[in-house]
């Protein structure tokens, strides 16, 4: 176990299997720095992979295990037995040392093991799943656990959970914070009276978003002389990108990743995006409008399920990557850029994707199982009714 940081507390240890991606691994960083305000002993399960390991570097008072668990693939299927298998291995070691009162997992191939391993110490175990299309580990994971938590409602459809309740998405505390355009774009290094973009492909980077923005970029900026360029290209495309930007002549600040998510997004006028759950929880608490460019090889493709939720409500415009016309996403960032009252509607549309106290209901919801099925849910998307949805046959 990792050196032990936090307090001794009656409430005992909390586990937090969160890592693989930052979908995953920053909700389940919000749920644990609200289970540490309420005087719980919390530890992080992440995975080896670069963006669980720069982020665990900022966290105090907590502990960290790292699994070597590894995504399943076909061309790595012993791989991935195995890194299961040590995974669970360690997640039981660990717990023989701090038995866990509560496991939660956030999703993803690091959740089963710590949700296995927790089942022999008599722990409450829950999951939550962020998406539209619950991924392969929460719908395996779902009738083992003592209760599901879901963002978006049609997630419920395929989680066999013994209780299912809605909770909305936690989103890291930095986006509960007020922060006003000016602010954050002397923050960012911008002027503060041109417009900007930002272009963000999930914690992985996204080379197809990449290509479509830098390619366009000089016709955006004839457009708009004095648009800001914020291209988040993840770490493969960061070089070429910077290069392409430089030839063309165009300023941009281009970053393979950012540490300071809040106030880019508050700085921008339009963001071009991946439709991971994460990203759009925290474009609904900027609110700020965005193009979606869905992974097209997300498992079960549940980007595109996330998009069309946000579409259909009136909180997004979207593009299919492999059908998008470049001539249609210049048009749609100007338009999101130059047309008020579009910005308005999609703005007040995104407020009602937002659920500021996800972090803590959820907190609240596995300290006080099962009482806390008592407790009125906030609305994490505009069909969802405030209240627990209750057992769910599916």
């Amino acid at each position: 176990m990792p050196e032990e940081t936090f307090i001794n507390s009656p409430l005992g240890n909390v586990v937090i299997a969160c890592g693989g991606t930052g979908g995953h691994l920053f909700p389940g960083l919000a749920v644990g720095q609200e289970l540490r305000q309420r005087g719980c002993a919390v530890t992080l399960m992440v995975s080896p992979k670069n963006i669980d390991q720069q982020a665990i570097q900022t966290i105090a008072g907590m502990g960290i295990v790292t699994l070597p668990a590894v995504g399943l693939s076909r061309a790595a299927f012993f791989r991935f037995v195995s890194g299961l298998w040590r995974s669970y291995r360690l997640a039981k070691a660990c717990f023989a040392q701090r038995p866990p009162r509560i496991v939660l997992a956030m999703g993803g191939y690091i959740s089963a093991p710590p949700i296995l391993a927790a089942r022999r110490f008599g722990a409450k175990t829950f999951l939550h799943e962020s998406n539209s299309i619950p991924g392969r580990a929460n719908r395996w994971l779902a009738r083992w656990v003592d209760g599901a938590f879901i963002f978006f409602p049609e997630a419920g459809k395929n989680l066999a959970a013994r209780r299912l309740e809605a909770v909305g998405m936690p989103v890291r505390p930095q986006f509960l914070e007020p922060m006003t355009p000016g602010a954050a774009r002397a923050a960012m290094g911008l002027a503060p009276d041109g417009p900007v973009l930002l272009v963000m492909g999930g914690s992985q980077g996204a080379a197809r978003v990449n290509e479509l923005i830098v390619r366009f970029a000089p016709e955006l900026r004839r457009a708009l002389p004095n648009l800001q360029f914020v291209h988040l290209t993840g770490s493969r495309d960061l070089d070429p990108v910077r290069a392409r930007y430089q030839a063309l002549g165009i300023p941009a600040r281009v970053h393979a990743f950012c540490n300071e998510m809040a106030p880019a997004m508050a700085a921008a006028d339009v963001a071009v995006s991946r439709a991971g759950a994460s990203s759009l929880a925290e474009l609904a608490a900027r609110r700020l409008p965005a193009v979606l460019i869905p992974y097209p090889s997300a498992a079960n493709n549940h980007q595109f399920y996330n998009a069309r939720a946000f579409v259909q409500s009136g909180a997004a415009r979207m593009m299919a990557q492999d059908s998008a016309r470049p001539e249609q996403l210049v048009n749609e960032i100007l338009e999101l850029i130059r047309n008020p009252l579009m910005r308005s509607s999609i703005q007040n549309a995104l407020a009602r994707w937002h659920s500021p106290a996800a972090a803590g209901d959820l907190a609240e919801r596995i300290l006080r199982w099962p009482e806390a099925a008592a407790l009125s849910s906030r609305v994490p998307g505009p069909k969802l009714k405030p209240q627990p949805l209750g057992p769910l046959n599916v």
